[in-house]
């Protein structure tokens, strides 16, 4: 992965979630607290601000300054959750560039601080199959959606979501469908 690649698709995902703030939040007013949209704009706006500005020369400086940033300036569960992941993504760039293991280490930091697992309609429904359909070489757009899409028929058992029971049934998980961003924009952005 060139770090240039990485800065594009940082740029790419900002871009992604300020266009999408609106839905984002609609995605959250339900089964949330409704500011998923709008804490995701400032974080991600704010991340790209530190990289443009800081401008680092390496991929796990990138990693390290979007996990810092991300982790001071979005509020609620998402901050601290795409931080771990962007830690756990820094830590993993250190010794290796298969991006699929990269991506793997985010989704065990994430997993590590939100006790998540697969099918509780959180952002880890998006983070493991995403990881292992890029494993497999299989990882396209239309896959992506499809993870965060699958989340609407999911009870909540984790998060806010979690206290709505079968009401948290029917609407797409808020930060799967942030994630799904995320990786459509890594596909878009061309890192391998």
């Amino acid at each position: 992965m060139e770090v240039q690649t990485l800065k594009n698709w940082l740029q790419l995902f900002t871009d992604k979630v300020v266009e999408n703030k609106q839905y984002l939040s609609d995605l959250d007013t339900p089964i949330g607290d409704g500011d998923h949209g709008a804490n995701m704009a400032r974080g991600t706006t704010e991340m790209m601000a530190a990289i443009n500005d800081k401008n680092p020369e390496t991929v796990t400086d990138t990693f390290k300054l979007a996990a810092m940033t991300l982790i001071s300036k979005v509020g609620g569960a998402s901050g601290p959750l795409y931080g771990s992941a962007f830690m756990g993504m820094t830590k993993a760039s250190m010794a290796s560039d298969n991006l699929a293991e990269i991506l793997a280490a985010g989704l065990a930091d994430i997993q590590k601080r939100g006790k998540a697992e697969i099918g509780e309609k959180t952002m880890v429904d998006v983070w493991a199959p995403t990881v292992e359909a890029l494993k497999n070489n299989e990882l396209s757009s239309e896959k992506i959606q499809e993870f965060a899409d699958a989340t609407k028929d999911i009870k909540a058992t984790k998060g806010r979501a979690s206290y709505l029971g079968d009401r948290s049934i029917g609407h797409i998980d808020p930060g799967s469908q942030s994630s799904a961003y995320l990786f459509e924009t890594m596909l878009e952005a061309g890192v391998k």
